[in-house]
């Protein structure tokens, strides 16, 4: 019998590679690229199309066109009504759910092998079949209007709104700011037109699961027919506001949100990796400098947190956290310290240890699932990458030095060059 010390945590062995399983793929004859990750271990099945997003070929007042016609999709169809469709799903325990981000938009079905043969043809219909009933959309309408009256007051979504604008422009479209007229210039009528010729734009489709030969083939044929729109790329550049800071006062506010960011550089840069290890050991995770500063020694904050945003041609940084209300330009310099801190002085031995450590954990664990691994691909491969990038990423986590930390912070982050928001 062997006895197992339990004072003792088991040895943290960071491993020399990974082994990622590529999806195979497959092209329809209508052009829709299929990828496909085979796991016979696991008989959940998950089936996403994902449409490219474009609104800025949309009009200025039509915005809001492409939110309501996605989420809209589940209100019923030509052969089943929204209760209908409910209880079907319900039924197979199935869950149908929408994509929606800056750049891709779709639906994604998680299913069992068991009923995928009976979900499938009724999740295709969601594509090609849905109607829009006024009736529903009027609710929709009332719940967006709703929504967009109450982020104008909760501080932190007003926040986000206004650094999106600061750091895209507001004629670009991720950084529209939606107003109760967008709701009110949406018609079924203009659902409908967008769902038949700008909706299915360069569809992709990713599959994961326990799917044999005849199973893949049902998926090909579904969906082989799907007549697919090629929008010309409309590149619109972003215009970064000529202020240092937008403020927002709210006089019986007792907290401040505050954002704080700018423009980055693209996953297929050299620096991406060194810029992620900076950012993670400024902000990105509980033991951060900023949560170490602001939250621990200062208590004006609950969490203070820096993150990479994920965009196709320029990855963007920000720092997130709602603070005591006075002592909002007290953390913002806070903030430039710490990042003046990284710059200039060599990241101890003890904290760089603890900060590698997690960083290959949290890397690894965004491996631990089939879902996840999927994900990750779709991450790469939208970027026009391959699993390489993954483990250039992991070399660069086992070997890194503290004065690459420095270096990297030197070249990249500059005071004048970072935008504030203040709201509160």
């Amino acid at each position: 019998m062997i006895t197992l010390d339990r004072s003792k945590a088991p040895q943290f062995k960071i491993p020399e590679h990974i082994e990622l399983i590529k999806p195979e793929k497959r092209t329809l004859k209508n052009g829709v690229p299929l990828y496909f990750i085979p796991t016979p271990e696991i008989d959940a099945i998950k089936l996403e199309i994902i449409t490219r997003s474009d609104k800025s070929l949309l009009k200025e007042e039509d915005s809001l066109v492409p939110f309501f016609a996605l989420h809209m999709l589940l209100e019923g169809t030509k052969e089943m009504s929204s209760p209908e469709l409910d209880h079907f799903f319900d039924h197979y325990a199935s869950e149908v759910d929408i994509i929606s981000s800056f750049e891709q938009q779709g639906i994604s079905l998680l299913t069992t092998k068991k009923h995928f043969g009976n979900v499938l043809p009724v999740f295709r219909s969601l594509l090609t079949e849905a109607i829009f009933p006024e009736k529903e959309l009027e609710k929709r309408k009332s719940q967006k209007a709703l929504t967009i009256s109450l982020q104008l007051e909760q501080n932190g979504a007003r926040a986000n709104q206004l650094y999106r604008k600061a750091i895209f422009g507001t004629d670009h479209p991720y950084g529209f700011i939606a107003e109760e007229r967008h709701v009110n210039a949406v018609t079924a009528e203009k659902l409908s037109d967008f769902y038949q010729q700008k909706f299915l734009v360069k569809p992709e489709i990713f599959v994961i699961g326990n799917l044999n030969e005849l199973e893949i083939e049902a998926i090909i044929s579904e969906f082989e027919n799907l007549e697919i729109i090629e929008s010309p790329n409309v590149s619109t550049d972003f215009q970064i506001w000529p202020d240092k800071r937008i403020s927002e006062i709210k006089e019986k506010a007792v907290q401040s949100s505050i954002r704080l960011g700018q423009h980055l550089i693209p996953k297929t840069h050299p620096d991406y990796h060194p810029l992620t290890v900076f950012n993670t050991i400024l902000g990105g995770y509980f033991g951060s400098r900023l949560i170490k500063n602001i939250r621990e020694d200062k208590g004006h904050t609950y969490g203070i947190y820096s993150s990479i945003g994920s965009l196709e041609k320029s990855d963007y940084w920000v720092v997130m956290a709602d603070v005591q209300k006075g002592y909002a330009d007290e953390v913002i310099e806070e903030v430039y310290k710490e990042i003046e801190l990284l710059k200039t002085v060599p990241v101890g031995k003890e904290e760089l240890e603890t900060l590698r450590n997690y960083m290959i954990g949290h890397f690894l664990s965004n491996f631990s699932n089939a879902f996840d691994l999927i994900n990750r691909f779709k991450a790469i491969h939208h970027a026009g990458m391959d699993y390489d990038f993954y483990e250039a990423q992991l070399d660069y986590f086992r070997s890194f030095q503290p004065e690459e930390i420095m270096e990297i912070g030197q070249k990249h982050f500059d005071r004048k060059n970072i935008i504030e928001v203040v709201v509160g």
